[in-house]
């Protein structure tokens, strides 16, 4: 009778708990929300792995948040039959990533670094720790590791609610409207899930109720505010900046001594986050002698008539509309301007 009862409750316990997985995932697709991916170490590393692809049919991007929004994969594959390999990571310097490429001796291939002067020339060390960490998690990446990101991709591509970021029990209790506590930095609110949604590719896209709601835009508007008045360091300067550009040559050399080749990019911002770029990064005394000093080819929206009108939702990164326009012309200039090849499609 026990077993039978115990049986009974076990199913019962199934059903119930299948039933509301499927109603949230029902409610939350009917909300328009596609798939996202845990952009975390585990897809960073699967990515990071890809850099060996053939050389004239591979490019690996790294940066920060705007090229993860402004390159738009699907074109950029579908324009030059080259693999894009997306391995740039929000909030974060792009510099230790550049630095661990220099370093591997099998990596001789065509490298983009996207610039966003306050993370690239950033003299704080929360700008480096995420790279570093995946970096580190990547050298050591397990075979079980591996295994389970293979069955987490499974599942992931085909539910809603397994959104880690969003919809975890962490990231919901992070919606609880708690007081400031001193000695805890916390942000005056969270991104809106609607500012991006993550492909597998690693390519971030606003949806489309982001580009329609101002209220939304404003609240990612006012998080760039925020970090400007909390947690920006002064630009570097002097012997600091100087040590900056002798570590980034030493990694763009590696890479060119090995057959590689290497270009900066600086993707267009807008409003009020441009104004205070160009005030606390000067072009001179940053982009212009970051390309002198690496002797590295480069592309600033600023130069480009067809890639300089861009207005960015929310100041700082492009729509997906946007991203196609910008990878097209992107891809011209480097083919017309900077004499870059690709394997084109015969069209």
């Amino acid at each position: 009778m026990q077993v039978a009862q115990l049986a009974k409750a076990g199913i019962l316990t199934i059903v119930l708990v299948t039933s509301t997985l499927v109603c949230w995932e029902l409610h939350l697709r009917n909300k328009g929300l596609k798939v996202d991916y845990d952009d975390g170490e585990s897809l960073w590393s699967n990515t990071r792995a890809m850099v060996y692809g053939p050389v004239d049919k591979t490019t690996i991007f790294i940066g920060s948040s705007r090229i993860k929004y402004d390159l738009d994969i699907e074109t950029w594959k579908g324009i030059t039959n080259d693999t894009p390999i997306q391995l740039a990571i929000e909030g974060n310097s792009p510099v230790p990533v550049l630095e661990d490429l220099g370093n591997d001796k099998n990596f001789k291939g065509k490298l983009v670094v996207d610039v966003t002067e306050g993370l690239f020339f950033s003299n704080s060390p929360f700008d480096v720790s995420e790279p570093k960490s995946r970096i580190a998690y990547y050298k050591k990446i397990t075979p079980a590791q591996k295994a389970s990101f293979v069955i987490n991709h499974a599942l992931e591509s085909q539910f809603v609610f397994l959104d880690k970021a969003n919809f975890s029990l962490a990231s919901l209790l992070d919606e609880l409207p708690i007081k400031k506590r001193k000695g805890v930095f916390s942000l005056p609110w969270n991104f809106p899930l609607e500012f991006g949604r993550v492909t597998f590719e690693r390519q971030d896209i606003m949806m489309n109720k982001f580009l329609t709601d101002t209220s939304l835009q404003n609240k990612v508007k006012g998080l760039w505010d925020f970090f400007r008045r909390v947690g920006e360091e002064p630009p570097p300067t002097g012997k600091k900046l100087d040590s900056m550009f002798i570590s980034v040559k030493a990694s763009c050399d590696k890479i060119k001594a090995r057959g590689g080749q290497v270009l900066f990019v600086r993707t267009p911002s807008s409003g009020t986050y441009l104004a205070a770029e160009n005030k606390g990064f000067p072009r001179p005394k940053y982009w212009d002698e970051l390309l002198r000093f690496t002797n590295c080819p480069g592309i600033h929206f600023a130069d480009y008539p067809v890639i300089d009108h861009f207005q960015c939702p929310e100041y700082s990164h492009l729509s997906q509309a946007d991203a196609i326009t910008f990878t097209k012309e992107f891809i011209r200039i480097l083919q017309e301007d900077k004499g870059w090849k690709f394997p084109y499609k015969v069209r």
